[in-house]
């Protein structure tokens, strides 16, 4: 069923004459009268009763005229939604987040920015391990997630831009062995060590692992931890020790502020790790297959923010 044949079965409906329909839709009345007749011919029926003096609508065109008249208004509305979310005057945006407390870029800021850019999109976020959020993304449940995994461990098929290199620290009690040094290697660990880890599956924990791995060191016994911020206090408690990123405890918005030194509340202290790829790196990812113009401007406004190493 032709859209425009509607238009047509409607133009007649409304003024009970062909020639004037013709006249209203530009066309000539024997054109008008050939897309009728293809018209209930596809639906089988005849739509007009026609007489020398008056045309009017039979049972199955009384039956026709609403539904045509609510099928071409949703494909106006259709329309006008589309070009209003080109024009990002409104729309949704599906965001995936890391912790904000886990980023080195400042998600907050990032999301007030584009809300004063374009203020008549929705945010609907959501806070998942980062497996989890790429996973959504390509499975078209997300926009965008911005996710705590570096470029291999993105699945295949999701396009990514790398927002930050945020480098991992050791956090230990004040009265640990370690305590009086300020660069760790990973094998230089006691084999007692109990390791504070962060959710399982999140971008943190498995960027963590895979420092263990390269310096051929097993995790040892951990607790798993949901909260950076309790991963920290529970190492200062001399629970354990653990691996978190440093823009969490020194930097703009962190625990302490820009440029503290290694001293943290709580009587715990940081070390760097001597591994310069143990990083927690950050990166935007969508699948630029199906990108909405709402989520286009997004990765726009986000590359702005990003920390540039």
């Amino acid at each position: 069923m032709d859209l425009r044949h509607l238009k047509y079965f409607l133009a007649v409906a409304e003024t009970r004459n062909f020639t004037q329909a013709a006249a209203n839709c530009y066309v000539a009345q024997s054109a008008l009268s050939q897309q009728i007749a293809r018209l209930e011919k596809d639906v089988g029926a005849q739509l007009f009763s026609r007489t020398s003096r008056s045309v009017r609508l039979t049972a199955a065109g009384e039956l026709l005229e609403p539904l045509a008249r609510r099928i071409l208004a949703d494909v106006d509305n259709a329309q006008a939604a589309l070009d209003a979310l080109s024009g990002l005057r409104r729309g949704r945006l599906r965001l995936g987040l890391v912790q904000t407390r886990a980023s080195l870029v400042d998600l907050v800021e990032v999301m007030a920015d584009y809300h004063a850019r374009h203020p008549g999109i929705d945010f609907h976020v959501t806070n998942a391990p980062s497996s989890e959020m790429a996973a959504a993304v390509l499975a078209g449940d997300l926009d965008i997630a911005v996710v705590g995994l570096a470029p291999r461990q993105i699945p295949d098929g999701l396009d990514h831009c790398v927002l930050a290199n945020d480098p991992l620290i050791l956090i230990v009690p004040a009265d640990h062995s370690l305590a009086g040094r300020d660069v760790i290697d990973l094998a230089d660990l006691p084999d007692s060590h109990q390791l504070i880890q962060f959710t399982k599956g999140t971008g943190l924990r498995r960027q963590v692992e895979a420092a263990f791995a390269r310096a051929g060191v097993e995790p040892g016994q951990h607790f798993q931890v949901g909260q950076i911020y309790d991963m920290i206090r529970l190492a200062a408690r001399g629970i354990g020790v653990t691996v978190v990123p440093r823009s969490s405890v020194f930097g703009a918005g962190s625990l302490l502020g820009p440029n503290p030194d290694s001293t943290l509340p709580y009587g715990a202290h940081a070390l760097r790790l001597a591994d310069e790829a143990a990083v927690h790196t950050i990166c935007a990812v969508h699948d630029s297959k199906r990108l909405a113009p709402a989520a286009a401007a997004f990765l726009e406004v986000i590359g702005r923010h990003a920390v540039k190493h």
